[in-house]
Formats: C-alpha cells, sequence, structure tokens
C-alpha cells in the first residue's frame, strides 16, 4: 500500500473529484464508513460528544453525527461558537444537523462528559500544517484527561501527517483512528504514532489511476504486497532447491542466540543448513537442531569463518567481540562479495572499527536504533533516522532493515517499507535472532533481497501476533515465534 504525503492527498481527492462524485459526496461517502464502522464496534446506548473544527475534517463530523443520530445513538456536537467561517461542505453539513432536535450543537467550553460519552475528534485532519493554537491546546489536554473512549477523524488532532512533532506539542490522545485510503507516515513512528492507537485505514474509493501514477517512496506492508512475493513450495523439488544457509555466531554463554537463528532459518524453509560455531555449543546445537550441519570454529568463540560456495550467510547472534572474532569477521568480509545479512555483534564490530566500507553490496543489515547510531551516529528522533538510514543505505547499496515498534525496511535505492504486523511481546532478546534466521533462509532460497526483506520482517511480526494470541503478549517467547513460522505459511497458503 502506497503511503501519500498530505499534499498528494489533497491532490488525489480533487483527482476524484474531477472523475464526477461532487466534493460533499464524497465527505458524505467517508461519513458513512466512519459511522458505520462505529455502529459496528459501539454498544447502541454508548453516547458521543463530536468536537468539530471549521474545514473539512469538522464537515466529516457534523455529518458522522448525523448518521449517528440515525442509527439510535445519543449525539452532542461541539463547535467554536467565535468563528462562524467554516468551508462549503462542513456548512452544508453543519446546517444539516441543526433542525435535528435530537443532536445539540454546543460551544466547546460547554462540554463536561457527565454522561461518560464517547469522544470524538473531528477537529482538523490531515490537513495541519502549524502548531495548535493555545485555544485548541487547552481543549485538547482537557479532553486528554477524560477517561472516556477516544476516536480520531482521519488524523489525531496535534499530529502533522508527514513530519515530526515539537516535543512539548499537545496532541489528541485517541483509542482508535479512522482514517481515510492510506496510513500517514506519522502513523508508523513511535514518537507520533503512540498517539493514534489502533489504526483503521477506510476505503473511500479514491481515484485508482492518480493512486497507480503517483510516485511515492514511502509503503505500507499489506497481505496484498506479501501475497505477491510469497513463492509456494514446488511439489517437484529437492533440498538444493531451496539454497544453502549458514548461520555464524554463538559465543560461551550465547549459543541459544544462533541456535534460535538455526531453527528460524529451517522453519522458513532453508533446504540446507549449516551453523558455524564454538566446540563450546557443539552438544546443544547438535540434540536441540539435529537438521542443521554443525562446523566448529574456536573454543568459546570463533576465531574463523569457513567460505562456502553457493551459501548465504547471517552473521552476529550471540557472537561475542573477541579480537580472535573480529579478525575473523573481518577477514571474511574482505573475502566475500555476495549478500550477507549481518545483525548483532557483526553490527558492533564493524561500528567500532569503523569498517562499513567491508559490507558486500546488497548485504542486509538489521540494527535496533542503538547499534544504528553506533554505525551511523547520533539523530534526535525516528524521522531523522529514517532520512540518516535512507542515505547511508544508498551510499553503501545495502538494505537497513531499522528494527522498532513498526519495523521499516529501506533500500538501495531510498524505498520505505514500514512493516505493521508484530507486537510488544516481541520485544525481549532472541526475537532479533530469529529475524536473521528467516532474512538469511528467504534469501538463500532466491527470493529478490528487497522482497525477502519486506517478506521477512512480515513473516517475524505476524508470527509474533500468533504467538500473542495464544501465549499473551508478555509470555511470548523468541522460540514461540519460530514455532509460529508454520502457522503464518499456513496462513498464506489459504
Amino acid at each position: 500500500m502506497k503511503i501519500l504525503s498530505s499534499s498528494q492527498i489533497k491532490e488525489c481527492d480533487s483527482a476524484t473529484i474531477e472523475k464526477g462524485i461532487s466534493s460533499i459526496n464524497l465527505m458524505e461517502k467517508a461519513a458513512k464508513n466512519c459511522a458505520d464502522w462505529i455502529g459496528d464496534n459501539f454498544k447502541s446506548n454508548q453516547s458521543f460528544s463530536i468536537f468539530c473544527g471549521n474545514g473539512n475534517n469538522g464537515g466529516d463530523g457534523f455529518a458522522i453525527a448525523r448518521m449517528l443520530y440515525e442509527k439510535g445513538f445519543d449525539v452532542d456536537v461541539f463547535i467554536d461558537e467565535n468563528n462562524s467561517k467554516f468551508s462549503e461542505d462542513a456548512k452544508i453539513n453543519l446546517n444539516k444537523i441543526k433542525p435535528i432536535s435530537g443532536i445539540t450543537i454546543k460551544d466547546y467550553s460547554e462540554f463536561d462528559n457527565r454522561d461518560n460519552s464517547i469522544i470524538i475528534d473531528a477537529l482538523f485532519g490531515y490537513g495541519l500544517n502549524r502548531e495548535l493554537s493555545e485555544e485548541f491546546k487547552n481543549l485538547i489536554e482537557n479532553l486528554n484527561q477524560i477517561q472516556a473512549s477516544k476516536i480520531s477523524i482521519d488524523v489525531p488532532t496535534g499530529l502533522f501527517a508527514d513530519k515530526m512533532i515539537d516535543e512539548d506539542s499537545v496532541v489528541f490522545k485517541a483509542d482508535f483512528t479512522l482514517t481515510f485510503q492510506f496510513y500517514k507516515r506519522s502513523f508508523l513512528h513511535p514518537e507520533t504514532g503512540k498517539f493514534c492507537g489502533s489504526i483503521i485505514v477506510l476505503d473511500i474509493d479514491l481515484d485508482e489511476d492518480f493512486i497507480n501514477k503517483t510516485e511515492t517512496d514511502y509503503f505500507v506492508v499489506d497481505e496484498t504486497l506479501i501475497k505477491n512475493i510469497y513463492k509456494p513450495r514446488e511439489e517437484f523439488s529437492h533440498k538444493g532447491t531451496y539454497g544453502k544457509s549458514v548461520l555464524v555466531g554463538g559465543s560461551y554463554g550465547k549459543i541459544g542466540a544462533v541456535l534460535m537463528s538455526t531453527l528460524s532459518a529451517l522453519k522458513t524453509g532453508s533446504g540446507l543448513t549449516f551453523t558455524i560455531a564454538p566446540k563450546c555449543g557443539n552438544i546443544i546445537l547438535q540434540s536441540q537442531v539435529p537438521e542443521a550441519m554443525f562446523i566448529d570454529s574456536g573454543e568459546n568463540h570463533i576465531n574463523e569463518i569457513e567460505i562456502q560456495n553457493k551459501a548465504v550467510y547471517g552473521i552476529g547472534p550471540g557472537l561475542g567481540k573477541k579480537i580472535e572474532t573480529q579478525k575473523a569477521l573481518l577477514e571474511f568480509l574482505e573475502n566475500y562479495k555476495n549478500s550477507v545479512v549481518l545483525d548483532a555483534d557483526a553490527l558492533n564490530i564493524l561500528a567500532e572499527n569503523q569498517k562499513l566500507n567491508l559490507i558486500p553490496k546488497h548485504s542486509v543489515i538489521t540494527p535496533h536504533p542503538l547499534e544504528f547510531e553506533r554505525l551511523f551516529g547520533k539523530t534526535e528522533n525516528s524521522f531523522e533516522r529514517l532520512e540518516l538510514a535512507k542515505q547511508k543505505a544508498e551510499e553503501l547499496q545495502i538494505f537497513i532493515i531499522l528494527k522498532d515498534h513498526h519495523t521499516v525496511v529501506i533500500t538501495p535505492n531510498q524505498k520505505v517499507f514500514y512493516n505493521i504486523t508484530g507486537n510488544s511481546g516481541m520485544a525481549k532478546g532472541g526475537s532479533g535472532d530469529v529475524l536473521t534466521g528467516i532474512l538469511t533462509s528467504l534469501i538463500s532460497q532466491k527470493y529478490d533481497v528487497e522482497k525477502a526483506c519486506v517478506f521477512g520482517v512480515w513473516l517475524h511480526g505476524k508470527a509474533g501476533d500468533f504467538a500473542a494470541e495464544e501465549f499473551s503478549k508478555e509470555a511470548t517467547l523468541p522460540t514461540d515465534l519460530i514455532n509460529k513460522i508454520g502457522n503464518v505459511f499456513k496462513y498464506l497458503s489459504y
């Protein structure tokens, strides 16, 4: 799914209107989708307080108020009575509710929420391009203090669609955001996405021709994209058909990391799987994952990385940073020119030695925010971090997977894919090791590297969602992710 900027969305609205639907009817369609979703998800005895601005987002709010009233809900509408300048479409929908005796229209200052009504924010939408006035800041602060369910229409008031907000910004804290046609970038970054609650994308039939021809560097990884990437296993095939994965890692006390990478590579479909690890891990690796072949390197830490032909390497989980290990990694990268997946201590070694130039082109690195900082320097926020990642991905001609609540794939040509599977139950040591194995396996199975990255982070997150559904977020373990990989492939096959 494409992510369009606020200016592109405005153009898309205009293109849709030019195709024959009036702006007021487009607003009606958007409002109906919102009212239908609310009607399906809230009990009929609940009441709503709808805060409307003077622009088209407020117009959506007025139309939603009318439709919820028609569904049998109690509705109050709140406006700024001191400002009578409304957009044309907002004015039309305001005039439609004025004669309805069951809908009370009040000033913002009259709200007291004694009936514990659900609050709907329809103040600004995606068009906000400036800081809120003091009046609106005070209003939003008061609404945020109220213990009631909260819904934002399009974008929570106080957020920009495409960029970072100031640290002291006041933003409406929604439980649900009902947005139209597209995700906004601000929904997908930790500093801003925390205000959105659950994101519900409502299709309002904006012009498909415009959407298809409009260029963007930003995408959300959705199931349509994944089903186009996924290659079901062929019946007439053999182990050689599905590549050779070599997982390199482990050190004394950290064998579990490379064990999880190995298991996840196998579960993802690797045809032949090898583990290069120190001898101290031999027994646990051979007993816990007998399907993989063990190659020892060193006693308690790796001191050599053997290069095998036609193999894809995933290096880093539990690797440690002993001098011999650092030397082994750097020598390997000096001589290995194919795509490699680098994670954890492999990244830390590269950062400490300032040897990023050794990373082979079209390789994949998977840093979390602190590892990214060690590699490329400090940034003020995740928006800046993403821009720096785009620059470095192009400069080094590598794929960067920025791990976060919404993991982001950045390609060498600066395309950005936001992943929306996964949950906070995966915020445990070992989850990244599972991702390393998944990515290595997919690349070894001859998935294009970009597709392997996009598919890999989605698969990883989806397995985490299935695990959390069964075990809870708190109790989910990284090994549970591995055991749910098969469920994800079954899900894709239905």
